[in-house]
């Protein structure tokens, strides 16, 4: 199974909202994945197989092994289901 991880600046409140939309929108799609999230810091240690948050937080966590997704309004549902549709098709 799938791990993705939802990372924000401090890994409390708006990670864990963008968690619970991850859930929903993949039960929505049929796709069984691990959700869980934490702050940025924490996820350079983490494993996981998408790390998903902000552009501009999570582009910290590039370094060619690791995939990640990149929103522009982590609040957008819309652009939530879009990115992950395209992400994890393969899942």
């Amino acid at each position: 199974m799938k791990k993705i991880l939802v990372v924000c600046g401090n890994g409390l409140g708006s990670s864990f909202i963008v968690e619970m939309n991850v859930k929903v929108i993949l039960k929505e799609l049929g796709i069984e994945a691990e959700v869980s999230h934490t702050d940025l810091t924490t996820s350079k240690t983490e494993r996981a197989d998408y790390y998903l948050g902000a552009a501009d937080l999570v582009e910290n966590l590039e370094d060619g092994n690791r995939n990640v997704i990149k929103l522009d309004n982590i609040m957008d549902k819309q652009e939530l289901r879009v990115a992950l549709e395209t992400n994890l098709k393969e899942v």
